[in-house]
């Protein structure tokens, strides 16, 4: 990992360290300090005058005070930097998430501003994956982790299918075909069939995994899946009688909380007041959508399934809640990244803008059908899962050794493998940021 002077976080005394730690309220936030005093702030002053900033802008615009929104957007922009410090990078995503919010009040001015500015590219955003498994290693350790249970599961199969949710990236799938491949009783028969929205993505992986198959003598083939997971048909992943069945989710799932959310907006009305203000009542548990793929898995007879999840709370229906709580969680991923890249660091920057950027805007700027980065915790989706009929599997404790090795190799304390009921949860410092946690149909148990 890299890491210079300039772009190094301490994990004692970051001011964005004890800010990713800490609880916030926007009734905490009254900034009085004036523009021509801003360049003046010390780094630590400068972030804390940031986070109040922040929450009285987002305070504002759930209130549609845009004039107020705006005031507090003229003061970040003195501030938040996109190539600055940890804490003002981050605050610059959530600054242009605020400013998209409060330009749909004025839908042509939206439309003319924004259509120019185009989202990142299919390739673009796998670039920006591959970079965040490279300065992050969350999704690695959870890869490794899923790995694990699937060759456990897997011992002494002689056809294996593993149905990858979100095929974008064939670093976990390589891995896999090495681990099959020194299996004792030699490696079985391995169809992978990979669900992803871009068919040229679903070609990369395949040439890649192919190649690296024919090389290790590994029996294999790849089927693709070119759908949206909340339009998928579950018949198109083409499960066969006598093979065993794996299926792996790495931060898909909550995609689908989404559907649902035009015919669950007339139950909101009925909700008490006080479970609508409560961060953790998205009224996601009643979204049928999710319950329903999820009971289509289940039929499907799995011997297991592993779900990696964020660890964090971004489906509540107010923006003020989601907004505080995905302000703590990203300012996490953020101080991580600090540590991991040198400033001015290209990797990081694409990472930044073109992944966390991207679900930070959609956290805070969309409602309805298109906010589709509706994250919750394990606890949520424990609920769903064992509602279709999944049991809980714990992750070895051989997997949890393999974790912890890697993340003690990385040569940062910040990374963090804690272990609980047979579920990892992927720490920076204290704050959990990923979930692990594997399952199976009842009737196999």
């Amino acid at each position: 990992m890299v890491q210079d002077e300039a772009s190094s976080s301490s994990v004692t005394s970051s001011p964005l360290q004890n800010f990713s730690n800490m609880p916030l309220h926007p009734a905490a936030a009254s900034p009085t300090t004036p523009p021509w005093m801003l360049r003046e702030l010390r780094s630590d002053e400068r972030g804390l005058c940031l986070i109040h900033l922040l929450l009285n802008c987002a305070a504002a615009a759930a209130a549609g005070r845009l004039d107020a929104a705006n005031a507090a957007l003229d003061h970040i922009a003195s501030l938040a930097a996109p190539d600055g410090d940890a804490m003002q990078r981050v605050a610059a995503a959530f600054a242009e998430a605020l400013a998209r919010r409060a330009l749909r009040a004025w839908p042509g001015l939206c439309r003319a501003l924004l259509l120019p500015r185009a989202s990142p590219t299919p390739a673009e955003v796998a670039v920006a994956r591959r970079h965040f498994l490279d300065l992050c290693p969350f999704l690695r350790l959870a890869a490794a982790a899923a790995n694990q249970s699937i060759l456990e599961a897997m011992e002494s199969e002689k056809i294996v299918h593993v149905i990858d949710l979100g095929g974008a990236d064939a670093t976990q799938w390589l891995e896999l075909l090495h681990l099959l491949a020194a299996r004792p009783e030699g490696p079985p028969h391995l169809r992978l069939t990979s669900v992803y929205e871009h068919k040229e993505i679903l070609s990369q992986t395949a040439m890649a995994l192919t190649k690296e198959a024919e090389r290790l003598d590994v029996p294999f083939q790849f089927n693709p899946v070119v759908s949206r997971l909340d339009a998928l048909d579950v018949e198109s992943l083409r499960v066969k009688t006598g093979e065993a069945l794996a299926i792996c989710s790495s931060i898909q799932l909550h995609c689908l909380l989404a559907s649902d959310d035009d015919a669950t907006a007339a139950a909101a009305a009925a909700v008490g007041e006080t479970e609508r203000r409560s961060p953790e009542s998205g009224l996601s548990p009643s979204t049928s959508r999710a319950d329903a793929f999820l009971g289509a898995l289940w039929g499907l007879s799995p011997k297991v399934m592993v779900v990696t999840e964020q660890e964090a709370s971004h489906n509540a229906v107010g923006l003020t809640e989601r907004f505080v709580e995905a302000l703590n969680y990203y300012a996490a991923l953020f101080d991580c990244l600090e540590v991991g890249a040198a400033r001015g660091s290209v990797e990081r920057a694409r990472v930044e803008r073109w992944l966390l950027g991207e679900e930070i805007k959609n956290i805070v700027a969309c409602d309805g059908a298109e906010r589709r980065e509706r994250h919750e915790r394990l606890d949520r989706w424990t609920r769903r899962l064992e509602g279709a009929g999944f049991g809980r599997v714990p992750l070895s404790y051989y997997a949890l050794l393999q974790a912890r090795r890697v993340a003690q190799g990385l040569g940062c304390d910040g990374f963090k493998v804690h272990e609980e009921k047979g579920t990892f949860f992927l720490c920076w410092q204290d704050r959990a940021l990923f979930s692990v946690s594997a399952w199976r149909g009842r009737r196999f148990d």
